[in-house]
């Protein structure tokens, strides 16, 4: 598994790039690195680009996820979150429930352009 993160070409959003399996503690070290980027350039917009990554976790460790590791101070709830994944990967579809059900300003999407119109609508 590897990862990259980097601010879009325009600064607009973080793009985190994830390729390979993961888990719950990797995702959150994605999360954290990728959010203290983002707060560290004024940017609260998050492109997570699952199109080659999947997430290997059970349930029950997205549940912890979502109620317990994405509630660290360091992770700003308030962001605008795309998560680009392959069409026939449903391994973040939970996840997503989730985060919505937080109040968290979030959807999937399985076309690029259509998560970076999400990012940046006003």
């Amino acid at each position: 598994m590897e990862y990259s993160i980097f601010p879009s070409d325009d600064g607009n959003y973080i793009i985190l790039k994830v390729v390979g399996t993961f888990g719950r503690q990797q995702a959150l070290q994605y999360h954290l690195e990728a959010h203290r980027m983002g707060r560290a350039m004024g940017i609260d917009r998050f492109l997570l680009d699952f199109s080659e990554g999947r997430n290997t976790d059970t349930v029950l460790r997205h549940y912890t996820f979502v109620s317990q590791d994405m509630r660290h101070p360091e992770i700003n709830l308030d962001a605008r979150i795309a998560m680009l994944v392959s069409s026939y990967d449903h391994s973040h579809d939970f996840i997503e429930a989730m985060l919505k059900q937080e109040g968290v300003d979030v959807a999937l999407f399985y076309d690029l352009e259509a998560a970076i119109a999400f990012l940046m609508r006003p």
